[in-house]
């Protein structure tokens, strides 16, 4: 039998498609793989109170263990003496500006909140003793409490009268109990039985007090995720304005939630909105008598624009003060006088910063203005803003701006200029194009350094999640990586996506996918009509989202050498029972499947793939909880009985998508490059070393 197995096992592998060496070519010039060992990033950049001192996070690549490493770093507003504070992440001034409070590794276990001084003496004192993760800082206005969030585990009372275990037993552990319907989450695994409560510590230690209590959640969640709470504080320190949902219903909510009213001596909560939608990100103004706060008002469509909204403290006088401007407002901040709420936004592919009266009355008006993606991460009081911005060719960098007197932002860190010394980036064009529908589409091409428009470039057709994402002018070390290769790369931002309104980003419903199709097909026959692309050599990919829309690209035509589908969702059906986002994949459809089968089919890529003959590479993490790994094996089997050539990579200790470790992002990129030459020549000369 062993002798059986083991034939077959050998013919199996002899019938693998055989395969490009999954490596490029070294360089100091071109971005290539690797350089990414060396990137850093940078983050979440908070200025003092006083405007003189910027604390931000810093990470890098842990090269031995294969992950992001992060520690705080302080710097002078100006740039100057930057240096190395702590380990941790997560830091938040003091009001006075005397500490900083953190989230750090900590006894017993895992993160626990610190506190820092930022006097000479730097002393540091670890404050919580927790046995869950806390998260979401903030001070409260006297300086004296730190609140946080964190998790309250439930207990199940299912007993069973199982027998003793004789001693020295080893008995398979009992079942995992499951009795919700958001039982899992992408990148947490399972989730704790439990609820999330908001919590208050005394800022020199202490035993953290539970302000909020009960079988609901506070932070507004989507189809069941929990991703942070927006909360505030006061000005007088009695009240917390926090975002959730109070109902012990809410495990069937997919994206309702309300804005409470917390006093902190009694426990007494109220609720401040009372119209069925999502309202979230409140935030009390200077004075103490107005809240701001972002939502829509409850609908079925998939995608809505956000509105952003300013009522009195106790829930009256509610106005919206965003007019028309059908963005999803960001960065909520109020100015330090009352006057007004600046936030960013994300418009046709990049975000700025802009500023509307808390009155009302007048149209929100930018702040900045440029092709940059640019954030409001803290404001001190004299309207110094600091942000990261990054464009196309600048990674992202922290950056210091005045709102009195706007103008480009000072760029305040560089720490990827001595991996980009010497190095050649690609170009970009930004294009516009007319689509089906009289629908026009904003998509972007990516020139390999050295660019000659008389040749004849091989071309990726790289399409993004969500399905309601953006795309941008970020720099991007995926397209640039690509480019350095020799390849031409399209990115575009389809119907459906967001930063162009309601009407355009909800163009899909109960149609996904459809028009967005139509969008992709126009931005590929654009291109090639300049005359530069080798039509022969043109390549679709994509995770999420993109695994949607280039598993269903495939199966509608056949003009592309190959496909490397990423993460996607093929079956609708199945989806709805193996994701960790399940309302959403329902709220897609007019009815459950067992009503109406007919559309859940429809929209399903793998009822195409009858019409495939691409040659196919399938990449998914083997932990994946959003598009999880049976949707990928249910499309690749159905390749392999249609004879169709592909491969399956299961990627090890990847959750959603193929990238968050370091070797697995570079893995990404040299599998697919290596399955693009295999399927149409090779764009650059093989590596002579290295190792997958």
């Amino acid at each position: 039998m062993r002798t059986a197995l083991r034939f077959v096992a050998l013919a199996s592998m002899a019938l693998l498609p055989r395969v490009a060496r999954a490596q490029e070519t070294a360089s100091d010039t071109l971005l290539t793989v690797n350089h990414y060992l060396d990137w850093e990033q940078v983050a979440d950049p908070q200025i003092a109170p006083d405007g003189q001192q910027i604390v931000y996070t810093r990470r890098w690549v842990n090269r031995l263990e294969d992950k992001w490493e992060a520690a705080l770093w302080l710097m002078n507003a100006d740039g100057s003496h930057a240096r190395f504070l702590v380990k941790g992440a997560s830091a938040r001034w003091s009001p006075d500006g005397t500490r900083i409070a953190y989230l750090a590794d900590g006894e017993p276990s895992g993160s626990q909140v610190f506190v820092r001084w930022m006097d000479a003496t730097g002393a540091t004192t670890q404050i919580t003793r927790v046995t869950n993760s806390p998260g979401e800082l903030r001070w409260s206005p006297d300086g004296k409490s730190i609140s946080f969030a964190m998790i309250v585990p439930e207990k199940h009372d299912w007993q069973i009268s199982m027998p003793a275990a004789p001693p020295n037993a080893k008995w398979t552990p009992a079942p995992r109990m499951v009795d919700r319907m958001h039982y899992r989450q992408d990148r947490r695994g399972f989730m704790e039985s439990g609820f999330y409560h908001l919590f208050v510590v005394p800022a020199d230690g202490g035993t953290p007090r539970q302000l909020t209590s009960g079988t609901w959640n506070v932070g507004s969640r989507f189809d069941g995720l929990e991703s942070g709470v927006g909360y505030e504080w006061t000005p007088d320190g009695k009240t917390i304005l926090f975002e959730g949902l109070k109902d012990p219903a809410a495990d069937y909510n997919y994206r309702n939630s309300h804005i409470y009213s917390l006093d902190i001596a009694s426990g007494a909560i109220r609720q401040i909105t009372q119209r069925p939608g999502t309202w979230t990100d409140p935030s009390v103004s200077p004075d103490g008598r107005s809240i701001a706060f972002t939502g829509a008002d409850s609908s079925r469509m998939s995608y809505r624009a956000a509105d952003l909204y300013v009522m009195g403290i106790d829930g009256g006088n509610i106005r919206k003060v965003s007019g028309s401007l059908d963005r999803d407002p960001g960065d909520v901040t109020w100015a330090p006088d009352g006057s007004g709420l600046y936030f960013s936004a994300g418009d046709r592919g990049t975000s700025n910063v802009w500023f509307v009266p808390a009155a009302g009355g007048a149209a929100p008006r930018k702040v900045t203005d440029g092709v940059q993606m640019l954030s409001l991460s803290s404001l001190s009081r004299t309207l110094t803003a600091v942000g990261i911005r990054t464009t196309f060719t600048d990674p992202p960098d922290v950056v210091r701006y005045d709102l009195k007197r706007p103008g480009a932002p000072q760029r305040l860190t560089n720490v990827n200029a001595d991996v980009l010394a010497g190095v050649k980036l690609a170009g970009e064009e930004e294009i516009w194009y007319p689509s089906s529908g009289g629908a026009r589409v904003q998509a972007w091409i990516v020139k390999p350094p050295g660019f000659d428009p008389a040749k004849k470039y091989p071309l990726i057709l790289e399409i993004h999640g969500g399905p309601h994402g953006m795309y941008n002018v970020a720099f991007s070390y995926m397209f640039q990586n690509f480019a350095a290769n020799g390849y031409v790369v399209l990115y575009v931002n389809p119907r459906g996506s967001t930063g162009y309104g309601t009407a355009f980003g909800n163009a899909i419903e109960r149609a996904y996918p459809s028009v967005d199709y139509d969008d992709l097909i126009a931005g590929v026959d654009t291109v090639l009509g300049r005359g530069y692309v080798d039509a022969k050599r043109m390549y679709v990919s994509g995770c999420s989202g993109g695994g949607v829309l280039s598993s269903w690209v495939i199966g509608h035509t056949t003009r592309f050498a190959a496909a490397a589908v990423r993460c996607p969702v093929i079956d609708w059906i199945s989806m709805a029972g193996q994701t960790d986002i399940p309302l959403f994949t329902y709220n897609f459809f007019d009815a459950p499947f067992w009503e109406k089968p007919d559309q859940w089919l429809k929209q399903s890529s793998l009822m195409y793939v009858g019409n495939v003959t691409t040659p196919t590479l399938l990449m998914t993490g083997e932990l994946d909880m959003r598009t999880p790994m049976p949707q990928t094996e249910e499309y690749y089997q159905a390749l392999k009985m249609r004879h169709v050539p592909t491969v399956l990579l299961r990627f090890s200790g990847e959750y959603h998508g193929t990238g968050s470790k370091p070797t697995n992002f570079m893995r990404t990129q040299l599998y697919m490059m290596s399955w693009f030459q295999k399927y149409g020549g090779t764009a650059v000369p093989a590596a002579t070393s290295g190792s997958n």
